[in-house]
């Protein structure tokens, strides 16, 4: 059995193909972007072997870009349909978390850029279980929310200079061939986006 891995919630567009039960890598992508996830998904799928076709389908569900999200879901849909494929989610949190394992595992607070000035922040603890809900802050209270004394992510360096420097930040972004480090605990069947806040948008009242 293959199982293709989508990464589309940050400026990274990530995906790799493993083969099977214990996730064997047969071949990845992972390209710094910012945008363009819609032109550029797709492409990198087909440049997989067999141009990426898989049994299982795993894709990220953020939190991290409302657009990033939303293409990377679509295209999982898409493809479990045309493959008849087992499509699950992941939380883009826990792949940044499980890559801090190295060389050992460690708890870890994560924290990734949140849109409008604010962090996405959860911490995690040495078995890559969440101790808290996902939340969307600014900086001083993302400062006060961090439990750990290493903070991985793309805001890493930020929230530990606000922290005095003590901390070690890791400035790691999620990617499709870390997928290996997660469990069947942390997969998700429901196929909704976890933005972490409040869309921007209101209805009328």
């Amino acid at each position: 059995m293959r199982t293709l891995v989508i990464e589309t919630a940050t400026e990274a567009c990530s995906v790799a193909l493993y083969e099977g039960e214990r996730l064997h890598l047969l071949d990845h992508r992972h390209e710094l972007i910012g945008r363009g996830h819609a032109e550029r998904l797709i492409p990198m799928i087909a440049e997989l072997p067999d141009k990426g076709k898989a049994q299982a389908i795993r894709v990220s569900l953020g939190p991290g870009s409302f657009t990033g999200l939303r293409i990377g879901l679509a295209a999982a849909r898409a493809l479990g349909i045309a493959w008849s494929a087992d499509v699950k989610g992941f939380s883009t949190l826990a792949l940044v978390a499980a890559r801090t394992w190295q060389p050992a595992m460690r708890p870890v607070t994560v924290c990734m850029n949140g849109g409008h000035g604010e962090f996405f922040v959860q911490n995690f603890d040495a078995a890559l279980q969440p101790e808290d809900a996902v939340r969307s802050l600014k900086p001083d209270a993302a400062k006060d929310a961090a439990r750990h004394s290493v903070i991985a992510g793309n805001r890493a360096e930020p929230l530990v200079k606000l922290m005095a420097g003590d901390a070690l930040a890791l400035d790691l972004l999620p990617e499709a061939k870390a997928f290996h480090l997660l469990n069947p605990k942390h997969l998700i069947d429901r196929l909704s986006p976890i933005y972490g806040r409040a869309p921007d948008a209101k209805l009328p009242g």
